[in-house]
């Protein structure tokens, strides 16, 4: 595989993201009035649909073309957009800034032959980097906003600020900033009789053949790397060493980043989480092909970051996805 294809999907992003600009009213103002501006309008999808069986279902969506070979955005300008919270996204390498708006509801523009409203989850990993970028961006953003509408200090509500990237409360006018949840997720590896295998877990919560890797919120007081090894042995008992940082990805799902390692079994540990696995399988190499291809496994998505360590691991793509 070349590396390229090995960038977890909703990594890929290629814009400035304008940090130093989010609280220059004047320059915003001038951006919105720019006709070269573009605007992501997105629908006002539930924060709260986020687990299985609802993965796919209406979450925070964006309107995506349909008659192209890969889907894009579809974008608007500002005259065109709706009235909602805006967020400013960033500026591509020819100056173009783009906009997020979450719309009001009911307020969305009606999707137009040739493009229908697609969720990040569904269609992250087909966008090219740029669109990848945006709309994680933006879904990230909209999530947040839609769950911290009052201050956690008092329960005042809050505004909107810094082009979308800070919440005020109004009354002591402290601020609120985007927060992300760091979790590790991890592919446990092994050598038996000189030949590696990789470990894949079946939650009882998933139809019987979706397996994937480990992974776990990282806690209070922890590292990434005692995360790794708290939560495999937790989860499946076995005593992990050496954990190889591989990479990470947003997953704004609500709000985690993702935090990928590979990390090798060097034997047993005392589980003592008995409820989020109910199967593991070791394969090999040559296992994970047969049982992927004859459909006994169903591994992740291309969207996450699991997929990636899966076929990092292998060596190659796979095919099949959740």
């Amino acid at each position: 595989m070349d590396e390229q294809s090995l960038i977890p999907a909703l990594s890929r992003g290629t814009l400035d993201s304008l940090g130093h600009r989010r609280r220059d009213d004047r320059w915003l103002a001038e951006a919105w009035d720019d006709p070269r501006t573009r605007v992501l309008v997105l629908e006002r999808g539930d924060p709260g649909e986020h687990g299985w069986p609802r993965a796919m279902e209406r979450q925070t969506r964006a309107l995506v073309t349909t008659g192209t070979a890969h889907p894009e955005l579809v974008f608007r300008s500002p005259e065109q957009a709706p009235e909602g919270e805006r967020y400013l996204l960033g500026q591509d390498d020819e100056g173009r800034v783009y906009f997020a708006v979450r719309a009001e509801p009911g307020a969305e523009p009606a999707a137009e032959p040739g493009t229908e409203p697609a969720s990040l989850r569904r269609v992250g990993a087909l966008l090219g980097g740029r669109d990848a970028g945006l709309l994680t961006h933006a879904v990230a953003l909209a999530n947040w906003h839609a769950e911290n509408g009052f201050c956690s200090r008092c329960g005042s509500p809050t505004r909107i600020g810094a082009a979308g990237h800070v919440r005020i409360c109004d009354v002591d006018e402290c601020e609120h900033y985007p927060r992300m949840d760091p979790a590790v997720i991890m592919l446990v590896h092994r050598e038996v009789g000189g030949v590696e295998q990789c470990l894949l877990a079946h939650s009882p919560n998933w139809p019987d053949n979706r397996y994937s890797v480990l992974a776990g919120f990282v806690e209070p007081g922890e590292s990434l790397e005692q995360a790794v090894a708290r939560e495999v042995a937790e989860e499946v008992g076995v005593a992990v060493t050496d954990p190889v940082y591989v990479g990470s990805q947003p997953w704004p799902f609500p709000r985690s980043l993702m935090l990928g390692y590979f990390a090798r079994a060097v034997g047993s540990a005392p589980r003592t989480d008995y409820e989020e696995i109910a199967d593991v399988r070791w394969l090999r190499r040559e296992e994970l092909r047969d049982a992927v291809d004859s459909g006994e496994i169903l591994l992740p998505g291309s969207v996450s970051i699991a997929r990636k360590l899966i076929e990092r691991w292998y060596g190659g793509s796979l095919p099949g996805e959740w």
